[in-house]
């Protein structure tokens, strides 16, 4: 994905591919790679995927919260000149796909959210007293995933590096109550837009229940379940994952 990198003005991002634009928004602890299969399976047939670097670590810390984040996206669109996108999110990114459509719903053309924050956020604080500990980390990176597998070492290492440093775990926790305080419960069913659902089965940090409460609240939404997966489905099971979701892009000629 480093082949498509691209640095300009504030903003690092992946793109490639032509047709409707799909912005991918990572989660707390993601990268931009943890959406390689999708980045590279709809690139390739139809669509101008983007996947830009949130600023989670280097905003100043009083606007280090999902509102700022949203902006952020708006910003980005502006920059790239796009007046509507599909927004695909995963946990953190989910919600502020969500958040940045309560604002700005035109400029939405759909919603696909899989494991999203928004509804029921597991508390962080827990994680941090013992972030000295990297067995510790390991545990909790590879508890992410059905397979404890696909927590490589280097994903590992990278979450380790973030609770190590004092300003990213600060941040961290920040971002972490901004999502309590950011509740979407009152303004999902304001949210008319195409939305599509896709969720583990074995989901253990937004469990199943809430890809139910998203589906009841949501009023044009539709709920796929990915069996043996958990939180990120793009990476467990991309290539369920992005069956399902070209399936339901094509079925709304999106």
């Amino acid at each position: 994905m480093t082949d498509y990198l691209k640095i300009e003005e504030n903003f690092t991002y992946a793109e490639a591919g032509e047709g409707p634009a799909i912005i991918v928004l990572h989660g707390l602890m993601g990268t931009l790679s943890n959406f390689e299969g999708t980045f590279e399976h709809f690139s390739k047939n139809g669509y101008n995927v983007l996947i830009p670097e949130l600023p989670l670590y280097s905003l100043p810390l009083l606007k280090t919260n999902v509102k700022n984040l949203a902006g952020f996206l708006k910003d980005f669109m502006e920059h790239k000149k796009l007046d509507s996108a599909i927004l695909l999110g995963n946990s953190l990114g989910g919600h502020i796909a969500l958040y940045f459509t309560k604002n700005y719903q035109e400029k939405v053309t759909a919603l696909v959210l899989t494991g999203s924050s928004g509804l029921y956020e597991k508390a962080m604080g827990d994680s941090f007293p013992k972030r000295g500990s990297y067995e510790y980390i390991e545990e909790k990176t590879k508890g992410v995933f059905y397979d404890p597998a696909i927590g490589t070492k280097e994903m590992v290492d990278d979450v380790f590096k973030i609770v190590n440093d004092r300003s990213s775990v600060i941040r961290t926790l920040a971002i972490a109550k901004s999502a309590i305080r950011h509740n979407m419960s009152a303004d999902l069913p304001e949210m008319k837009i195409p939305t599509c659902l896709i969720w583990g089965k074995q989901d253990t940090v937004t469990p199943p229940e809430v890809a139910d409460d998203f589906h009841k609240l949501l009023p044009n939404s539709n709920l796929f379940w990915i069996d043996k997966c958990g939180h990120a489905a793009m990476m467990e099971r991309p290539e369920q994952f992005n069956s399902i979701l070209d399936k339901w892009l094509k079925d709304r000629g999106l």
